[in-house]
């Protein structure tokens, strides 16, 4: 049975896509069978892991409006990561969902066929406190919350803990605050030292290790893979091996060893030598197979 985790926080430009991203690398190089999946109709998680979401047949927003099943829809990345991507068609899905019954469920629903597939599936919530992060908290087992070490980081924070409050009472009684996620920290910084030293105190939740400010994130969504590949002994990638084996030494449980799950391949989005996105029509991709 998998362990979903959401990565939530209604401020944009807190790493939350960066930490999805890495940190399912980092359980997949520890022998996981991991699931990403796009909430964000910004599609930053799909580029970010290689794949054109210009070029994806279907998307998270068909399996939320009940056109495909995800099983169908999931696509096979590199790292050994499997992803269900987002498009723009999934901005109209949250208007879609609200006369429906049940629709604080619908992501929830579509998941269960999946869970024994994988041993970690990781929803990558959208900036927001819409529907579709509702559905995420409601799906989960666990959720962590990257926050910048900037003060301004900790507005908004106390109102998403609410909302899982809520969520625990409505929705989803089982849901439980794995940490809070410092991201984007320089240690070299008076203020960055005191902004983490306050979330220690200010939140009675626990703190995960912070993840350090480098320029290795920016540069690994335009090679289409994680830190972990792109820039693999960097501060960086070791800050999120060292995450990870956190969540996994919390969970109090082996890393598996069993065989992947079966998906389609992704179209790859062709990338140059220094990582910039070229055109497809200057190195042709693969057409994705179904199964």
């Amino acid at each position: 049975m998998s362990r979903v985790i959401a990565v939530a926080n209604q401020k944009g430009g807190v790493a939350k896509t960066t930490s999805v991203v890495s940190l399912g690398a980092a359980f997949a190089q520890q022998g996981f069978r991991v699931l990403l999946v796009d909430l964000d109709a910004q599609s930053s998680l799909t580029f970010s892991v290689g794949i054109d979401p210009d070029a994806v047949e279907t998307s998270i927003a068909d399996v939320l409006s009940g056109d495909s099943a995800l099983a169908d829809t999931t696509l096979v990345a590199g790292e050994g990561l499997h992803v269900v991507p987002a498009t723009i068609d999934l901005a109209g899905v949250e208007a879609m969902l609200l006369p429906t019954e049940g629709r604080e469920r619908v992501l929830r629903q579509v998941l269960e066929p999946v869970l024994s597939s994988y041993d970690v599936i990781m929803l990558d919530c959208s900036p927001s406190l819409g529907l579709l992060t509702l559905n995420a908290l409601a799906a989960a087992d666990e959720v962590i919350v990257p926050l910048q070490c900037e003060m301004l980081s900790h507005r908004g924070v106390g109102q998403l803990l609410d909302t899982v409050a809520d969520v625990r009472r409505l929705l989803n009684p089982r849901l439980t605050v794995r940490g809070l996620l410092p991201t984007m920290y320089d240690g070299r910084s008076v203020h960055s030292r005191a902004v983490l030293a306050d979330i220690h105190e200010r939140f009675d939740l626990p703190v995960l290790p912070a993840i350090p400010r480098s320029v290795r994130f920016a540069e690994a969504p335009g090679m289409g893979g994680s830190i972990l590949t792109t820039a693999r002994s960097s501060k960086g990638a070791k800050a999120y091996r060292e995450v990870a084996e956190t969540l996994i030494r919390a969970w109090r449980v082996p890393a598996p060893k069993a065989a992947k799950p079966r998906a389609k391949k992704a179209t790859a989005r062709a990338t140059s030598s220094a990582g910039e996105a070229r055109p497809a029509t200057k190195q042709p991709a693969r057409r994705q197979q179904r199964r």
